[in-house]
């Protein structure tokens, strides 16, 4: 079969230890980068665009960003939504109040703004853990919104009580507001979660990723052999809080271009819970597949059926959405923990033992 690394031999322990350390699997990835970069913008319209591919991009960044925290470091939060909300307003104060700021510094920025939040939200996570932790953070969900809604400084006061996205440029090119082509607004959230995303899978398999999962494995003995639990604690949360926070501010400048503080309610944290869990915990390539399951779904459910003779109303389509994601996600709890990623990672090893798989 063609899935073999047979004769590819590694000679210094970079090598051995590279992300990819198969050969096909270099390939593989090239190709959906090539896929992503080249073909899809040729060949999709507008609907596939702001529809599907900018919200899968966002979504599965602050998946990642979830997936830091709760699946790599084993510390629960329902606040995600909040932080993803501070990544919003901030690049919206940012860009407001500095209009000849380049719009990649405000990102940054507004994402270092979720990350210090984070931070403070994740201090009792050293006291207390599971539940009593994610109830801790559902009040930053909450208190967050809160401040957002009623002090008219964060939206400049607007009447409308919404954040809207200026028109700002990017190598000379209009990459937000309402002018920018969605071409344009593709090619940022996907320069963001590659970039990202690669920085993320370097990060978990190096000196502070297995401090994170010796954290989550048993936290006791992580503090026995040396790993300061306070400090990796809340680097967990200060990371898990930034990555959060760019993809908020995607979330609007990138794809609504203007919002309420109800875009970021608590069914966006589930939601995004939902995409780890059905992805695989403690897994990046998880978090995107997740990402994409969950954006992909309704569209499924509301196209399809009609495709075959079988036309559903649009609020049974909802009510089959939901159901489908409540036994998924019991699905994966009990069957296969590691989610979409596991299945993946098993059909991979199949495939290199064929005709003899185990």
């Amino acid at each position: 079969m063609f899935y073999r690394e047979a004769g590819q031999f590694k000679t210094n322990y970079e090598a051995d230890q590279g992300v990819f350390p198969i050969i096909q699997d270099r390939w593989f990835i090239g190709l959906v980068l090539l896929i992503a970069f080249v073909v899809v913008p040729v060949i999709a319209d507008e609907y596939w665009m702001q529809a599907i591919l900018i919200p899968l991009c966002i979504y599965a960044l602050a998946a990642i960003g979830l997936n830091i925290l709760t699946g790599y470091a084993g510390q629960v939060s329902l606040g995600t939504g909040a932080f993803m909300a501070i990544g919003a307003y901030g690049t919206y104060k940012l860009s407001t109040a500095f209009p000849d700021l380049n719009i990649l510094i405000a990102f940054l920025v507004s994402g270092l703004f979720s990350a210090g939040v984070g931070i403070v939200f994740g201090i009792p996570s050293l006291r207390i853990k599971g539940f009593y932790l994610a109830v801790a953070t559902l009040a930053a969900q909450f208190f967050i919104l809160w401040l957002f809604n009623k002090v008219g400084w964060f939206y400049n006061n607007n009447p409308s009580g919404t954040i809207s996205a200026p028109p700002r440029e990017l190598f000379g090119i209009l990459v937000t507001g309402p002018e920018a082509t969605v071409t344009a607004r593709y090619y940022l959230v996907l320069t963001f979660l590659c970039v990202f995303g690669l920085a993320a899978k370097n990060l978990v398999r190096g000196r502070i990723g297995r401090s994170w999962m010796a954290i989550r494995d048993m936290d006791i003995a992580a503090e026995i052999i040396g790993i300061e639990p306070l400090k990796t604690k809340l680097l967990a949360f200060a990371i898990s809080s930034f990555y959060c926070g760019v993809a908020g501010a995607l979330y609007i400048f990138s794809w609504l271009g203007s919002a309420e503080t109800e875009a970021f309610d608590i069914n966006l944290s589930f939601r995004i819970m939902f995409m780890i869990i059905i992805g695989g915990l403690g897994s990046i390539m998880g978090s995107i597949m997740g990402a994409a399951f969950i954006t992909l779904l309704p569209i499924f459910l509301t196209n399809v059926p009609p495709m075959i003779g079988l036309p559903i109303a649009t609020d049974l389509s909802k009510h089959i959405e939901e159901i489908i994601f409540g036994v998924l996600i019991v699905f994966f709890l009990i069957a296969e923990p590691h989610g979409l990623a596991r299945l993946w990672q098993i059909a991979k090893e199949k495939l290199r033992q064929w005709p003899f798989p185990y």
